[in-house]
């Protein structure tokens, strides 16, 4: 059953949704398709096909994923919105709010939401994205408020010191990606890519490249438990 209603001729807002689960997209369509003011218009499995979709299909709102196959969620993110100022992006992610939101919202984004949450929040969340609003958790809220007010102090994260493509780098070490694969996939040089893993090491205090591989790959482990 919908949980708005709204008259027979109103137009129906389009959504996108980037997800690389075929059983996720067709859920979250499903969803979204019985709502009277919402309607999929596409669905993308990688970030290139997302790009490509969303200049043919020119949705109102991108519903998306960012760990993708192909692409830097972070990076789709700031494509789309170089070439579609006008697109709202929502991110839905199983990650952790507190690592992910502040750069989501960095790169473009106008909210985020975790999968754990159930189809009413998501339903605000894109109706609230819609209307030119941002959305974050509550919790999520005040940590950025008291980021802002300078109030954090030493509780901020060391991971939350990384720079996006420090963080994309990081990643890719805890998949078991080696320089050269990371520097294609990213399109880096190697040597730009080392002085990420430096610079990487001195923020999280590790001392030689083996303790930087064992700390990647089980904070990667941590993130795909849920």
């Amino acid at each position: 059953m919908s949980s708005r209603k709204t008259p027979a001729t109103a137009v129906r807002k389009r959504l996108l949704i980037l997800d690389d689960h075929p059983m996720m997209r067709e859920g979250l369509a499903q969803l979204i398709n019985n709502e009277n003011d919402l309607t999929v218009c596409g669905e993308a499995g990688t970030g290139l096909e997302a790009i490509d979709l969303v200049a043919k299909q020119k949705p109102d709102l991108v519903l998306a994923d960012i760990s993708l196959p192909d692409k830097s969620g972070l990076e789709v993110i700031k494509e789309l919105r170089a070439f579609h100022p006008d697109l709202e992006v929502l991110v839905i992610s199983m990650h952790e709010e507190s690592l992910y939101a502040q750069r989501v919202l960095r790169a473009g984004a106008r909210g985020y939401i975790m999968k754990q949450e159930g189809g009413k929040k998501l339903m605000e969340a894109i109706r609230r994205v819609l209307g030119g609003q941002i959305y974050i958790s509550e919790k999520m809220s005040s940590t950025l408020l008291e980021s802002l007010s300078g109030q954090t102090g030493k509780s901020k994260s060391l991971i939350g010191e990384l720079s996006d493509r420090e963080f994309e780098v990081l990643q890719l070490l805890g998949q078991g990606k080696g320089t050269s694969e990371i520097a294609a996939q990213l399109h880096l040089s190697v040597k730009t890519v080392d002085a990420h893993r430096a610079n990487i090491k001195r923020k999280l205090n590790l001392q030689s490249a083996s303790e930087l591989m064992r700390y990647a790959v089980r904070w990667v482990e941590t993130q795909r438990v849920g």
